[in-house]
């Protein structure tokens, strides 16, 4: 079992669902950094269980240092961070030994692990795993940021409810950062939480597209063929649990043209090269082409439903049906913004580390 990402900067995910803790090492990450506790809250609310739009699991998510940082800083050894998990149900699950629910990993994961993981909650392969990497990500989204470099992430399309897209996308990512629900239209806003509601009452769940957005990469960044852009934040993108599509630029769209009509032609702009469109996301080759970088992902509805649902009984290979109980999000996606930044932020720093070498997110090196 793999879970660690990253060349230079390499995270590694640990815990379950219902154990004691969730949490992530980051390896390689430079000495110096500053270690903004009000920013990792500030982003691991944006995580969290929503009113009636989410699951009625409610965790504090204290992070708490276990090594690599002194005063404040980064010491440049291996990061440790844990947050507690205190607010499991674990009787909810006894019915997944011998019963998977549809199109989760409990099936799979027994397959795997030959029935020695913990089912409880999902286990490993749960969405909880990501407050460990949402608190990971907003260390060196900071770091980042303090570079120039902004992530921000929206939900496009909901349930066949469409916002608007980025327009100034400095002035977006940084009203992003104040909603708890990241729609950029209040309208699509209200309609796509409606939308979330009726599911709920239904006993059902919804899903989505999110659209993301980083500004500030400098160019010649990506390392093709196989450490691509593209490759990189695919990889731990497609970690995240519930994303099942990452496209790029015009993504699939493309398709359906002809190069004259979706070339992003260049010009000079401000006394820098630019391009007149931004069509291929800013990536060409597999490295940053200094434009901003933009892609979206589709996120499934939550497999978790109140709706009856065939499958099977492993103990006595049979035919059955579950109707599962538990507490389970209606929707993810608002939540999983916060988790999508936070990949980025991860995949970019080490894109760049690769690039420029690890001091560069403590403020040194070029460019």
């Amino acid at each position: 079992m793999k879970n660690t990402f990253g060349n230079s900067i390499c995270l590694t995910l640990f815990g379950e669902s219902h154990g004691p803790s969730v949490g992530a090492v980051i390896d390689g990450i430079a000495p110096g950094i500053k270690i903004d506790l009000d920013y990792i809250k500030k982003r691991l609310g944006m995580r969290a269980a929503v009113s009636d739009l989410s699951t009625s699991r409610h965790e504090a998510d204290e992070v708490e240092f276990l090594s690599g940082v002194f005063e404040g800083y980064t010491t440049g050894s291996p990061l440790c961070l844990v947050i507690k998990n205190s607010n499991t149900r674990s009787r909810d699950y006894k019915e997944l030994m011998t019963s998977p629910r549809p199109s989760h990993a409990d099936y799979t994961a027994n397959c795997k692990y030959h029935g020695f993981q913990d089912y409880r909650g999902g286990g490993h392969f749960s969405g909880r795993v990501t407050a460990a990497l949402v608190a990971a990500g907003a260390i060196l989204m900071s770091a980042l940021e303090a570079k120039g470099i902004k992530i921000g992430t929206h939900i496009s399309s909901l349930a066949g409810i469409y916002d608007r897209g980025f327009s100034d996308i400095r002035e977006d990512i940084l009203a992003l950062e104040s909603l708890s629900f990241p729609a950029l239209d209040t309208s699509a806003s209200e309609a796509m939480q409606t939308k979330i509601r009726d599911a709920r009452a239904e006993g059902d769940s919804v899903g989505g597209i999110l659209e993301s957005c980083i500004i500030g990469v400098p160019c010649g960044v990506g390392e093709p063929f196989f450490d691509s852009i593209e490759s990189s934040l695919s990889h731990i993108l497609f970690s995240i649990p519930g994303i099942k599509g990452v496209e790029f630029g015009l993504g699939f769209g493309f398709a359906d043209k002809r190069g004259s009509e979706c070339n992003d032609a260049f010009c000079i702009k401000d006394g820098s090269v630019a391009t007149v469109t931004n069509n291929n996301g800013g990536i060409n080759g597999g490295i940053s082409n200094g434009m901003p970088i933009l892609f979206r992902t589709a996120v499934r509805p939550t497999p978790s439903i109140f709706k009856e649902q065939a499958t099977v009984n492993l103990k006595e290979m049979t035919d059955t049906s579950i109707v599962i109980k538990g507490r389970h999000d209606p929707a993810i996606i608002h939540r999983a913004r916060a988790v999508v930044d936070a990949a980025c932020a991860i995949a970019v720093a080490d894109m760049l580390a690769v690039r420029y070498g690890t001091d560069y997110l403590a403020g040194k090196g070029n460019p």
